[in-house]
């Protein structure tokens, strides 16, 4: 069986983060094994709190799972400091992972950001470019070019300028007005538009940790990373879709909407 690892923070809600990534891993046929960078009291309402694990930590858990079972693939979602994105990458590194999908999560929401400056540099200088893909939506992009992104074009020319820095290819992700739910994939100079459909569900909590964690699956089982990308924009498609609603903010996806099979029954049959 292929194996992916996700290097997150966890989310006590269960929409997003580790829980996402290893209730995605599993439904996207890999065996999924995690590395968590910090804890969060969190709900579909918001966060409340954060623990960060310690550097030190973190290594111990990625020499774990390396020595033991070796991933196909490596997700990598939030990191809030240039510290443990030091010890990210040079694990990482020793270890010669593969199939790399950095989802660099620096915005929140409601627009604040979540990695300190140095934490940003850190993330593009060391990270980024052991990335066989990274997938920022718009505000993230603009911090990456350091430009407004207001349509398409600025879209095209957004991924196409993180691709040449970083030297990996980059899925940038629409939905945040620009392009409604498309996105847009740089790769080996060449890009090509993922065509998506708006959903009309309110409830998206998770869902670049999720689509992220699609891909990685995906990559781990030899797909290209094209292939990846739309077998992962079809999979979030359809958790959307089942409209789970779930808490009193914006709730999480219906990750097991393909789920079958007597174990997977929601309630006893009478």
């Amino acid at each position: 069986m292929r194996t992916a690892l996700t290097i997150a923070g966890s989310d006590s809600g269960g929409g997003a983060g580790i829980q996402a990534d290893l209730k995605t891993m599993t439904m996207n046929g890999v065996y999924g094994m995690s590395a968590i960078t910090a804890l969060t009291a969190q709900n579909t309402m918001g966060v409340r709190s954060i623990l960060e694990v310690t550097p030190d930590f973190l290594r111990d858990q990625l020499d774990a799972v390396f020595e033991d079972i070796v991933p196909d693939a490596v997700k990598i979602g939030m990191v809030s400091s240039g510290e443990l994105i030091g010890v990210i990458a040079e694990r990482l590194t020793v270890y010669h992972a593969k199939n790399v999908v950095v989802d660099p999560v620096m915005v929140a929401t409601s627009g604040a950001r979540l990695l300190r400056e140095d934490a940003i540099t850190s993330l593009t200088q060391k990270l980024l470019p052991m990335a066989t893909v990274i997938t920022p939506n718009i505000p993230e992009a603009e911090i990456l070019t350091d430009h407004k992104i207001r349509d398409r074009g600025d879209m095209e020319r957004a991924a196409k300028a993180i691709a040449e820095t970083t030297g990996c290819a980059v899925l940038l992700k629409g939905g945040h007005s620009v392009s409604d739910a498309s996105d847009y994939l740089y790769e080996n100079g060449k890009g090509q538009w993922f065509e998506g459909r708006r959903i009309a569900n309110p409830n998206t909590h998770g869902t670049g940790c999720t689509l992220s964690s699609a891909i990685a699956s995906n990559l781990a089982k030899g797909f290209t990373l094209t292939e990846a990308a739309w077998r992962a924009k079809e999979y979030i498609s359809g958790a959307l879709s089942a409209q789970l609603d779930l808490g009193a903010g914006s709730g999480p996806m219906k990750h097991g909407f393909n789920l079958t099979g007597k174990f997977a029954e929601e309630t006893k049959n009478v």
